[in-house]
Parts: C-alpha cells; structure tokens; sequence
C-alpha cells in the first residue's frame, strides 16, 4: 500500500475509534484495582512512574493489583516489566483500560480527547523542575506557534486546560515549583502535593558498590573521571518532517584537552542529531548513550555534570557534584524562545559558559565555584531524600 494511502486509512481509523470511544467509555466498570502507567507518551518505562511502580510493586498493599503499561511498539522493542502487563499505547485495549482503571498515574500532558470519569483518580507526575517558562507563563507574540503541529497560543493553553481540568493530584518536586505550577497550569494548591520526585529516590539511595556494577554496564573506564554531558534540544529547530536540531561542541577538541584525565558521557535529547555517535577517531573518550537509557543511572556515576537548558540538573543538584552551563547560543535563547523562570545569571548552581575553549579551561582546571550551591539546594532538592515515592502513594493511593 503506497505510504501516503497508509497514513490516511491510519488516520481516519484513529478517529472512528476515538469516536467509539467517547462514546462506550461510561460502559465500562471501574475496577479499583487496576492501576495504569504512561511515560512520555507512551515512550517507554521510565520516569516519575517507573519509580511509582517499582515502589507499589513492593509494597504489600498492593497485593492482588493489577499493573498495565502503555508503550508505543511495546512488542517491536521487546519490552516487557516484571509484575505488569505491556501494552500497546493508543490501541483498542488503550481506550478500554483508560475507561477501566481506578488510577491513571501519568507524566505528561494526556491528548484533549481522553474522557475521565469522576470516580478516576488521575495523579500527574509530570516529567522535570521547569527553567524554561511553561503553558500560560510563555510569553507569546501572537503570531507565535507551538509544536511541528504550528497550533496558536491559545491551542496550546487550551489543551493544557482540558488535561488539568482532569488531575486529581499534581506532583510538585519542590516549594519552587508549587508556586510555578499555579501560574503555568492554573492548577489550585489544593491539588499539588510537594512530595519530591518519585525518580530522585534512586539517586538517594544508589550504594558505591552499585554505582560501580553500572560503570561496568555502560562499559566505562574506572580509571578516569566522568563528565556527563547531557544538553537539551531548541524549539524553534524543526522543519514538517521533525526536528532537525544539531549540538555545536567539538569532541575531537574534548579529547585533546581533556582526554588524559577525563571521558565524556554524552546523553542527547532524543530530538538532538548526534553526529559523532559512529566516530572511531573518539573511542575511549566519547560514550554517546541512547536517548531511552536511563539518565538516573548515568547521573550517579558521572563526577560532574555539563548541561545548557535542560532540566536535568535540577536533579543532578541533589548529588551536589559540579554542574557547567555551556550555553553559547543564550541570547537567541533567552530572547526568541519561551523565557525563563530563573534569573540565570544569578540563581543557577554554576557558572555559564559560552565559549567552548573557556568551558574546557574551566573543567580541565577543576575551576568549579561552589558559592551558590547550597542556597539552590535548599530552594530545589530539599524534599528529596529517597522517601517521595511512598509520600506520594500514602497519599494519592491511601487518603481517599
């Protein structure tokens, strides 16, 4: 069947059953022991989630639960999840199990068409400690457009309206984000719970011994120090077919100056082109990790931590390990895109670098400052001490 053919009876099939479903969803009985889990859209077992799972897995309450994952091509990457059913994310049995179970523990913004009924405990997880402004806290143009999808402001606010509209519980990681989500969300304090977040746990409790079975998983040298570089991809780096957004850092210069003492992690947003993965002249010193890996894992191991945008160091925060800002393209950045929360200048826990010689000289000369650390600890990671998983199942779970 010609490909364009195809997505057309995909698409067309897509509405009738989404049609169907809104209208049989209220036929279907609840059952109160039927939890659901979504990670990024059906991406993977990962996340805020996974953590969940994992916790409730172990805990005897939940005996007798039954446990469904929603994974696109569960069966092509041969996925499966030790006590859980995997199945096919936005298939027929998506829509049945949606209407079926008692709890839908989600970590992002679910699609306007997913009816939730009031007996439905919906708990949002979300996925990060937001740097970059979120849903009505963009400060948009209004010829501004969203997604490859190119939907107006008021599309995209709308959609996260429906979908919040729905939560019974949002997890807040940190009293910053209590406050942020309000505004970005227009969610009620009432229906935040400032737990931490469920993942950190991992990166509370991980023993050395364990760090070191991971070294060994990753095939990494114990001999050199490990700087993880994990930067984020740009919104505005995208053309109909996807993102086309290229990494400007030179590895080959890494290597010369860093390489005797040193190796890189390099964990990519999954939209980020990595044009370095097959390049054998950087064996040895570049480990480019899939996009899918779980960044928990290379967080623990790693001595210290080279980002731009992304979020990810607000977790990484919690390691209190040094943390770089190789941000060479900030002023695009700060002015063209979405804003940030934070003043970065003077509330990130590192300094920001734009020029790649400048960032190595730093790293290499152990020219990392401390100063800001503990004020940005205490404003962000101070509910994080390897119990928020169980806070948030005490509560969502065990306070009906």
């Amino acid at each position: 069947m010609d490909m364009r053919l195809l997505q057309i009876v995909k698409k067309w099939v897509g509405r009738v059953i989404r049609i169907l479903y809104r209208w049989t969803y209220k036929m279907v009985k609840v059952d109160p022991k039927l939890v659901i889990f979504i990670a990024f859209h059906g991406r993977g077992y990962s996340d805020n989630p996974r953590a969940i799972y994992e916790a409730m897995r172990q805990d005897p309450r939940f005996e007798g639960y039954r446990f469904i994952w929603f994974i696109k091509k569960h069966k092509q990457k041969q996925i499966t999840i030790p006590g859980a059913e995997v199945k096919e994310y936005s298939s027929f049995s998506y829509f049945y199990y949606m209407s079926k179970a008692k709890y839908w523990i989600i970590n992002c913004k679910m699609p306007t068409y997913i009816a939730k009924k009031e007996e439905q405990i919906y708990l949002q997880t979300w996925h990060g400690t937001p740097l970059k402004r979120l849903a009505h806290d963009i400060e948009a143009a209004e010829d501004m457009t969203f997604y490859r999808s190119a939907v107006s402001f008021a599309q995209m606010t709308q959609s996260y309206d429906i979908d919040v509209a729905r939560y019974n519980y949002m997890i807040s990681p940190n009293r910053f984000c209590t406050e942020v989500f309000q505004s970005a969300f227009r969610i009620q304090r009432e229906r935040l719970i400032e737990t931490g977040y469920p993942r950190n746990d991992f990166i509370c409790n991980t023993t050395k011994e364990e760090m070191e079975r991971l070294k060994e998983k990753y095939q990494l040298p114990k001999d050199k120090k490990i700087v993880l570089y994990a930067p984020t991809w740009r919104d505005n780096s995208y053309v109909a077919s996807g993102y086309t957004f290229e990494l400007k850092a030179d590895f080959h210069k890494w290597k010369e100056i860093l390489g005797e003492e040193y190796i890189v992690v390099f964990k990519p947003h999954y939209l980020i082109i990595n044009t370095y993965e097959k390049d054998s002249s950087l064996q040895g010193f570049l480990y480019s990790i899939p996009a899918e890996a779980d960044i928990r894992e290379l967080y623990v191991i790693s001595d210290m931590l080279i980002t731009d945008y992304s979020s990810v160091f607000f977790d990484y925060a919690i390691l209190k390990r040094p943390i770089y800002f190789y941000m060479y393209d900030i002023e695009e950045y700060a002015n063209d895109l979405r804003g940030f929360y934070l003043d970065i200048h003077k509330d990130l826990p590192g300094d920001i670098y734009t020029n790649e010689d400048e960032l190595l000289a730093a790293v290499k000369q152990d020219a990392y400052d401390e100063t800001a650390y503990q004020a940005f600890y205490e404003r962000f990671c101070s509910c994080e001490d390897g119990k928020a998983a169980k806070r948030v199942i005490d509560i969502v779970f065990h306070k009906e």
